[in-house]
């Protein structure tokens, strides 16, 4: 029997469901996103819901994922070639489209950013984003060889997330003073791995 008709139906009510939780994010905020609401404003059963997640937070780390995916991808879409042996200059790019991601997406921003408690986002989209970002990195200056370069530029894109998330808790908006003190961070950060290298 061909499941195709039956997975294209179960990956239909996931995005209906991911998306009416988006809606209900930034309509009501976080605390609203329950199997209840988002049974009621989509008009699938709580049946069908339960189906594909037991309980709010596999929701929400669903969308965070998601979030993380659509990051990593504009990422890699937006990060080019920049004609410059300054490191700033390229961390500064890093930070940047970083920031305009989360700048355009309220969504994210609510859920990623401002989020108190620790979402269980699968490791592979943030695996991805800092991949894109190291090789973006790599590709423009010429970094002496790390200790485990991988999980330095993991250390460096959670530097950015993280100041990106305590600027939007503190200010209730992602804002050009998260911009500023993420650039100042990851660039020491990654400058103090540079150092050590010579």
């Amino acid at each position: 029997m061909d499941q195709a008709p039956k997975q294209e139906r179960s990956r239909k009510r996931i995005e209906v469901i991911l998306t009416t939780a988006e809606n209900i994010l930034l309509e009501n905020g976080i605390d609203s996103v329950t199997i209840a609401n988002i049974s009621k404003t989509s008009g699938l059963k709580r049946t069908s819901t339960y189906k594909f997640f037991q309980t709010p937070e596999a929701i929400k780390a669903a969308l965070a994922t998601k979030y993380f995916m659509e990051l990593s991808k504009d990422f890699s879409k937006r990060s080019s070639d920049i004609n410059t042996a300054e490191l700033s200059v390229i961390v500064l790019r890093t930070v940047e489209i970083i920031y305009d991601y989360f700048s355009s997406s309220i969504a994210a921003q609510q859920l990623v950013l401002s989020n108190t408690t620790s979402l269980p986002v699968t490791k592979e989209p943030f695996h991805e984003l800092s991949s894109s970002v190291q090789e973006f990195i790599e590709r423009n200056i010429e970094l002496p060889e790390f200790f485990n370069n991988d999980g330095v530029f993991r250390v460096f894109t959670q530097i950015i997330i993280s100041i990106f998330s305590l600027n939007t808790r503190e200010s209730g908006i992602l804002n050009e003073v998260g911009k500023i003190e993420a650039n100042r961070a990851a660039h020491a950060y990654i400058l103090n791995w540079v150092n050590q290298s010579k």
